[in-house]
């Protein structure tokens, strides 16, 4: 009988390592689809890569099975039987090159990143190709060239981030078939010649960023009928014609309208109907004649300064949500109404002949030279706390979170480099609570948890900032984890924050994981394996399942039948010692304390054998011990065959056993854990990524 369960155990092993084998092969083949594997080669062959951020895109891997950095690819396969890259996101990684035509092939792509780096050379017309591309991302790096017109085929963009670098050449006409664009960012290039009219037809457009280009022409009074306009700088252009358009007075959205510095002539138009407009920018042109008589009530920043304006200053009584009104250098010679305005309010009227007459009171105060305000750089320190300076780390990736709820949080913060591209404000200090709260609510965070380490303006004007993340202080971790981490990335490098008109559009300048965080590995996406190789798999495993346990069933109810009677558990004798190779035997107390004494909430599971326990050896491994019921117990010698036998089978798809205990009467087996759930779970259709 023995030669024949030994015969009956090989037979086991052999049946299961082929089909497991089998498996292994399944899930070794190439799982995405083989034009996306070139391109993203030819992507890595075309750029400089100091820093080896590329180090895993290796020729012969696979981006969807091994994790590439910067690689998203979609769960599920195709119909074609791949599956398919869904986002390439390599921001700010130090990167230098051109980009490869063959970027055309990634189909199925919906996010295209390379913002924040040192690329060169033109942007591929083939990019044209991917119709399902929501978000174009180049910006902040030395591209040049014309913008290709096969971009305008792209009518699924969202959000197209081409500004601060080096393009030229016209705006295509092409993209007024952009019909599903909401953001179109080319500010900071070289781009020439008219606006083109036809980008009016852009139903969907909320922002245009255009300033700081050679844009020459009119401006277009076409745009007058975009429903959707909130923002719209051109700032820093020479603009010829008859200037403003009547016409922008129908932006009923817009929020912003920055023209400074762009050449216009003539007079400002009636803007008093567009009741949503926050911010007004037309200093250094050449417009004249008088101010506009009212404007919206929600306004905050007016600026008409620089221009050769004439006649009265009104009185603007109605403007309570003022804070900045510049009226500098012009010619206007009286105001109607007296000068008085809340403290909060800015009024700068020097350069004009108003401030020479001695008749009207109070005026030299708003006539003396301008202050800087917060327009130079800044830093925001955290209020002092008096708290031991060793029960935080000297360091710098430590600090105390002053506005905690627990007294003395010491936590490592996540530092983000962030920055307001078209804000509707040109002061910041009064606003700094209110965009605290927007950024953690949009973070899902509470406002302690944010601090803005500093901010100063720049060129534009732009905002940018230093912002610090710390972990919640309630669940007492001094620093976030890794997929914590990855859903903050994910809602700044995606854009999800909730729309604002008065911060406006952002971008991120780097998130760069330092000290604690910087082994994390989030910058690529562990994606599910696809539902046929799972599928395969399970169906595979619970063969062997079956007929492991069948046969070892089998075996222990011959051994049993010797063993009929059975001492209770309280008498059983203590083990005799054996070693087993790669088995631990623990003791009964290193079990209790790593199942904190059978805790119920350490419990996992339940079967006819026993029930099942999560537990934490000393070394901080994370085991599932199976503890038999008094029911299930097998003779001592039986138990350790058992052992004998579980130990001999290895494979990387089947669960390891770690080891055993015997004493006080227990027989338990220490295996493995799976943190990715049960074969139940599988089975019932979740997901484990």
């Amino acid at each position: 009988m023995s030669w024949m369960r030994s015969l009956g155990c090989v037979f086991v092993l052999s049946y299961c390592y082929l089909v497991l084998q089998t498996d292994a092969q399944i899930t070794d083949a190439q799982i995405t689809d083989p034009s996306e594997v070139d391109a993203l080669i030819s992507v890595k062959n075309s750029l400089v890569d100091p820093m080896k951020h590329l180090s895993s895109w290796k020729k012969g891997g696979d981006p969807c099975a091994s994790n590439w950095t910067g690689i998203f690819c979609f769960d599920t396969n195709a119909t074609d039987g791949y599956l398919h890259v869904r986002e390439l996101q390599l921001l700010n990684m130090n990167l230098s090159g051109r980009l490869t035509p063959k970027l055309g092939q990634l189909s199925r792509l919906t996010i295209l990143d390379f913002m924040w780096n040192e690329l060169d050379g033109s942007i591929p017309k083939e990019i044209g190709n991917i119709s399902s591309l929501q978000l174009l991302l180049l910006n902040g790096n030395k591209l040049s060239g014309f913008l290709p017109d096969e971009l305008g085929y792209l009518s699924k963009l969202d959000r197209l981030q081409v500004d601060k670098n080096y393009i030229s050449g016209p705006i295509p006409a092409s993209f007024a078939n952009l019909s599903s664009v909401k953001h179109i960012h080319m500010n900071n290039n070289s781009i020439r010649g008219q606006i083109p009219p036809e980008l009016s037809k852009l139903s969907t457009l909320r922002h245009l960023l255009l300033d700081n280009n050679i844009l020459s022409g009119y401006l277009p009074p076409e745009f007058s009928v975009l429903p959707e306009l909130r923002i719209l700088q051109l700032d820093n252009n020479k603009f010829i014609g008859p200037g403003i358009p009547d016409t922008y007075g129908n932006l009923s959205k817009l929020a912003k309208l920055s023209l400074r510095n762009c050449s216009l002539q003539g007079s400002i138009p009636g803007l008093s109907s567009i009741q949503n407009l926050l911010y007004l920018d037309l200093s250094k042109n050449e417009l004249s004649g008088p101010l506009p008589p009212t404007l919206s009530d929600n306004i905050t920043t007016i600026d008409l300064s620089d221009n050769h304006l004439n006649g009265s200053i009104p009185s603007f009584s109605n403007l309570t949500s003022l804070q900045r009104l510049d009226l500098s250098n012009n010619s206007l010679s009286s105001i109607l109404g007296e000068v008085n305005l809340p403290e909060n309010v800015t009024l700068r009227l020097g350069g004009n002949p108003i401030c020479h007459d001695a008749n009207i009171p109070n005026i030299i105060q708003f006539c003396e030279p301008e202050d800087g305000g917060d327009q130079t750089a800044e830093r925001r320190t955290n209020s002092k706390v008096t708290c031991d300076v060793q029960s935080c780390p000297t360091d710098d990736f430590f600090e105390y979170v002053a506005s905690s709820p627990v007294t003395c949080f010491c936590a490592a913060p996540l530092r983000i480099g962030y920055r307001l591209k078209s804000p509707s404000f040109s002061y910041f200090t009064p606003h700094v609570n209110q965009f605290e709260k927007y950024v953690t609510r949009s973070l899902n965070m509470s406002s302690y948890q944010l601090s803005i380490d500093s901010f100063f303006w720049e060129e534009g004007p732009r905002l940018r900032m230093y912002l610090k993340l710390f972990p919640p202080a309630n669940n007492h971790s001094t620093m976030y984890n890794a997929t914590e981490v990855q859903r903050i990335r994910d809602i700044f490098a995606s854009w999800q924050f909730p729309p604002n008109d008065f911060f406006g559009p952002y971008e991120l300048l780097n998130f760069t994981l330092l000290g604690p965080y910087a082994q994390m590995n989030v910058e690529s996406h562990k994606e599910c394996i696809s539902k046929g190789v799972w599928a395969a798999i399970i169906l595979a495993a619970i063969a062997c399942a079956v007929v492991i346990i069948s046969a070892i069933t089998v075996s222990i109810i011959v051994r049993n039948a010797r063993y009929s009677q059975r001492l209770p558990r309280k008498n059983l004798p203590l083990t005799v010692q054996m070693k087993i190779d790669g088995v631990e035997s623990f003791t009964f107390k290193e079990i209790v304390l790593a199942t904190d004494n059978f805790n119920s909430s350490t419990q996992i599971g339940q079967g006819g054998y026993g029930k099942v326990y999560r537990g934490v050896l000393p070394d901080k491994t994370v085991v599932a011990i199976k503890r038999a019921e008094e029911g299930s117990l097998q003779g001592e010698k039986e138990f350790l065959t058992e052992i004998q036998l579980l130990s001999r089978l290895h494979h990387r798809n089947l669960v390891s056993l770690a080891g055993y205990c015997v004493e006080r009467g227990e027989q338990m087996l220490v295996y493995e854990f799976l943190p990715n759930g049960t074969l139940r779970d599988w089975l019932s259709g979740i997901k484990i990524c």
